[in-house]
């Protein structure tokens, strides 16, 4: 009977155009390689989470640490930890166990947790940079001009941003038809990666995502540098040049991890946009691992014991426990 087909034939097609599970293929063209490759991704994982995690608890328990750029550290500790265990733990079961099976509902959540956390952090450096501009160029105003009401106000509006952007990204992906294709030459899933599963045309994907890219971490990345900028200029001015020396010293350990943030986030994203078939792909899926493995592991170092108030909270966490009781 011709009408009692005409249903069945329906859900056939909406099911055709839907995906049940995604298949992610690791270091595509290094695969014999995949278990050597894993020790120093593994080693970074566990130190970024471990030096975060001391960070983020050094900080809460401190309330002399109760400051605006310590604040700013603590937000930054737990995004650093949230993105390394939102991609490495299912990398690394690639890596070891094969493992290279995800349900597409769960990839999807992964890729807008990563790219939610990628706007975010990015916010949380431009405060950073600010803070350190109005603590260096204009002191005597950082009280009043950092108060705790204005530090909840950055916290909510990064947060803002990057849920209102990352959620439109995901509605034009979660549009679009998928027509069988599931595999994606990555160790997580990246919006571009799922994008080109699909069985239409993504121009409008692939160009939103792009200006969503320029107009939040881009537009930081400028003002990150102005803020540096001003900053130098106002400790050129100063007489000592002991000065300079620990300035120079701290602004350029900042500038190294915030490029290292910034590059190749900004790398994966032209590249697989512009120049997918010029890259070699195991260059590609390496740099973005290290995006999120390696930021997350110099932030502690850099930001957290190279400053002077928390290394000695840390020296009292390790020696005198009982002072946290």
């Amino acid at each position: 009977d011709p009408d009692k087909r005409l249903p069945a034939m329906a859900a056939v097609n909406r099911s055709s155009f839907t995906i049940a599970k995604c298949i992610l293929v690791g270091v595509e063209g290094l695969e014999e390689s995949q278990t050597w490759i894993s020790i120093p991704f593994c080693f970074m994982y566990l130190l970024a989470l471990l030096g975060n995690g001391l960070l983020f608890f050094v900080i809460a328990k401190e309330r002399s640490l109760h400051e605006p750029m310590f604040l700013f550290l603590a937000m930054l500790a737990v995004a650093d930890m949230t993105l390394c265990t939102t991609t490495m733990p299912k990398t690394l079961s690639i890596f070891w166990f094969h493992a290279q099976e995800i349900a597409f509902g769960s990839c999807v959540t992964q890729m807008f947790i990563i790219h939610f956390l990628f706007v975010a952090e990015s916010a949380i450096l431009l405060a950073m940079a600010y803070d350190r501009y109005v603590a260096i160029c204009d002191p005597l105003r950082y009280t009043t001009v950092l108060t705790p009401s204005w530090i909840v106000r950055i916290l909510v509006a990064a947060v803002v941003r990057a849920f209102c952007l990352m959620a439109s990204l995901t509605f034009l992906l979660l549009r679009l038809p998928f027509c069988g294709r599931n595999v994606i030459s990555h160790t997580f899933c990246e919006h571009m990666g799922i994008v080109r599963l699909a069985c239409a045309d993504i121009t409008l994907n692939i160009w939103y995502g792009l200006t969503v890219a320029l107009l939040t971490t881009g537009v930081d990345t400028v003002l990150i540098a102005v803020s540096y900028a001003l900053i130098l200029c106002a400790v050129f001015r100063l007489p000592s040049r002991d000065a300079w020396a620990k300035a120079l010293g701290t602004c350029g350990s900042h500038v190294c991890v915030i490029l290292m943030f910034y590059v190749p986030a900004f790398f994966s994203i032209f590249a697989y946009r512009f120049a997918a078939n010029s890259i070699p792909r195991p260059a590609h899926i390496l740099l973005a691992n290290v995006f999120v493995t390696v930021p997350p592991m110099l932030n502690p170092i850099v930001y957290g014991v190279k400053t002077k108030q928390i290394r000695e909270c840390l020296v009292q966490l390790l020696w005198r426990p009982g002072k946290w009781r």
